[in-house]
Order: structure tokens, then sequence, then C-alpha cells
């Protein structure tokens, strides 16, 4: 839970700074999109950072952010696919230790991708679907905040928050230099 916070308040002040960044170096809406929604780790604050700086630039972070998703989920399919064939470990109490299943909620991800990909999703659906996505997303958020706590952050010690801090920073830093490289003019 720790390192979530820790990703949660890094999300923030990447929510706060990075679009005056990203105006400060004039970058366009699709590439202030594709800077935001590939450099900010939570959907949330791709979400809020980017819509405040219009809807083309909302859109194109949203959809970096979501294909950003997208492959992890991938990624953890396959780690936990990779791990299965292992042998089983013994844990503390001296039964097997199970290997870890893909969390329920990747497969309904995937599975929501694939139906409205398909056109599986009804038009007359999407709206109450959206809506209903937009408040649990808000409420994702909340329990966020309910469950951060500055001082537990602090037990974790300094050494894991600077690793996620230097990532962070490499991240944005080695995304905003590639767009910058590839502007054209």
């Amino acid at each position: 839970m720790r390192v979530v916070v820790a990703v949660t308040s890094l999300s923030t002040v990447a929510m706060l700074l990075y679009p005056l960044l990203a105006r400060e170096v004039q970058l366009s809406p699709t590439q202030a999109g594709l800077f935001l929604g590939g450099s900010i780790h939570d959907v949330a604050q791709v979400v809020g950072a980017s819509y405040l700086m219009g809807q083309t630039t909302g859109d194109t972070a949203t959809i970096v952010k979501l294909l950003r998703v997208s492959m992890l989920a991938l990624v953890v399919i396959v780690a936990s696919a990779a791990y299965r064939g292992r042998r089983l470990e013994i844990d503390r109490a001296g039964a097997p230790a199970r290997p870890a299943p893909v969390p329920w909620f990747l497969w309904v991800f995937l599975l929501l991708v694939a139906a409205h990909s398909l056109h599986g999703i009804p038009e007359a659906a999407q709206p109450l679907i959206g809506d209903t996505s937009r408040g649990c997303l808000v409420m994702a958020i909340a329990a966020l905040g309910v469950k951060t706590s500055f001082p537990a952050l602090l037990e974790t010690g300094w050494r894991p928050f600077a690793l996620l801090l230097v990532e962070t920073i490499w991240l944005a830093l080695a995304l905003l230099a590639s767009i910058l490289l590839i502007r054209p003019g």
C-alpha cells in the first residue's frame, strides 16, 4: 500500500506541474497529450491534468494512458504464465505456495476492451457505461485519499521513494526529450 501512496503522491505532483511544463516548452495539444499520458503514472491524474489543457490533449493523453495500461495487463499475464511453470515454493507454514494468479480485474478489463473494439456494446448503453466509469474513477480516487497516510509513507524509508522519484523524473525527461526531438520545424 505504501508504494501505491508514493506513486499516487508523485502522480498528483506531476498532475500539477507537467501541464505547466508542457505549456512552457510550447507543446501542441497532441504532443502535450503524448507527454501527459506517457509520463503520469495514475489514470485519474492523467485525465485531470490533460483535460485542463483541452479536449484534444485530454483525448490523446487518455488513449496513450489506456494503451500503457493495456500493455501492463499483457505483461502481468505473461509474467504469471512464466512463473506458473516453476516449482512451487513452500511457505512458512509448510504448505506449498501457489503461484500468483492473474488478477480478475485484468481479465474484465481485457474483456471490455475486446467487447467495445468489436462493437459488442450497444450504442445506447455507452453513455450510461461512461457515466458509471467516471463515477467509479472518482470513487477510486477518493478511496486512495482515504487510505493515504503520509506517516506510513515515511515509515517505508527514503530509498524506495527515491527510486520512484528518479524513475518518475527519468520517464518525464526521456519522453519530453523524445517529443521535442521529433517535433516538426
